[in-house]
């Protein structure tokens, strides 16, 4: 025994029965271990909130606010620069009897239809056509995005002068086939018809190039057992290509159609001087355009957040309508 104890403090080898303690660490405290691995577990649960906080914030500040003031604004008398007097739904009651306002919703509704529906079905083609190989398939891929990269103000100049009815140049191929000169800012569906087309020639590719994508994701097995029996291409694109690009289809047509109702740039441009009001009868003014005259020419800023919140929930409803179509498509094909 005392040969044991004179060895282990001499510095020889502890006893058999003893393990040897590490050496530099020493036995940490119990609470430090503790406090250690709760902060280990607040960091695992904390950190991905931490990660998306920032779009939550920005989300608050400039999506989730201005909605909520905006629609206590609609139910306040408010003038530019006053102050806010509680009105309740007057503002709403006051659209319903302003014949302005069902004009603006005609008109938002004409124009939507008519630059949407040509839009989404030139896409169609194009993206067909691009579909298969082509030589110089990339330049033309580009070609077609090429009046999405381009700015509302300069594509809409560009157009006010093609629809001059002066010396247009619109008018002036008209002229070689015996049709008069079209009043395209005065009369409404001229108007209409020139601004559409604004909108049609900007978006038209962007669209393509979606359904491009769609398109490419399609299995060649499919076209394959087609052509086997004998489909032609026209036969494939109607039977392969739009049942298997049908939800890309809907979601071009629920973003199209959220444009068309938030329609500003490009009718305000094409009536210059008059384009705030639609023209001088208000012939193409939207919604867009009436609430930002409500709000910052005239200075009525309750009946403009009335408006604002009357397109909202026309967009609520347009999206639950095609909410329903793609369930009920859902439910034929048995998905």
């Amino acid at each position: 025994m005392a040969t044991s104890v004179r060895a282990t403090s001499d510095g020889g080898p502890p006893p058999s029965g003893t393990a040897p303690r590490p050496p530099g660490r020493r036995g940490a405290p119990a609470s430090s271990s503790g406090w250690r691995s709760r902060l280990y577990r607040l960091d695992t649960k904390a950190s991905p909130y931490a990660y998306i906080a920032p779009f939550f914030l920005c989300f608050a500040a400039f999506g989730l606010f201005p909605l909520i003031y905006t629609g206590w604004l609609s139910l306040n008398e408010v003038q530019l620069g006053g102050h806010a007097k509680w009105v309740g739904f007057d503002n709403y009651t006051s659209l319903w009897d302003n014949e302005f306002f069902w004009k603006a919703l005609r008109n938002t509704f004409t124009l939507g239809v008519i630059s949407t529906v040509p839009q989404l079905l030139m896409a169609l083609g194009l993206a067909h056509l691009l579909n298969y190989r082509l030589r110089a398939r990339g330049f033309f891929r580009v070609a077609i995005l090429a009046p999405y990269a381009t700015s509302i103000a300069a594509a809409s100049l560009v157009f006010v002068q093609l629809f001059n009815p002066d010396y247009g140049m619109i008018n002036q191929l008209l002229g070689h086939v015996g049709v008069d000169h079209v009043q395209w800012a005065s009369s409404k569906w001229p108007a209409q018809i020139a601004i559409s087309t604004i909108v049609t020639w900007r978006w038209t590719g962007y669209n393509a190039l979606i359904y491009l994508a769609a398109m490419q994701a399609v299995s060649a097995d499919l076209y394959e057992a087609a052509a086997l029996d004998g489909a032609s291409r026209w036969r494939q694109f109607i039977s392969v290509t739009i049942p298997s690009i049908r939800p890309t289809i809907f979601f071009t047509i629920i973003v199209s159609t959220i444009g068309a109702t938030q329609l500003f740039g490009e009718p305000l441009i094409y009536g210059g001087g008059v384009g705030v009001t639609g023209g001088t009868d208000h012939q193409y003014q939207t919604l867009s355009l009436y609430m930002y005259d409500k709000g910052w020419q005239v200075g009525e800023l309750g009946q403009a957040s009335a408006v604002a919140w009357v397109m909202l929930l026309i967009l609520l409803l347009i999206g639950a309508v095609q909410l329903l179509v793609i369930r009920s498509n859902r439910r034929k094909l048995g998905g």
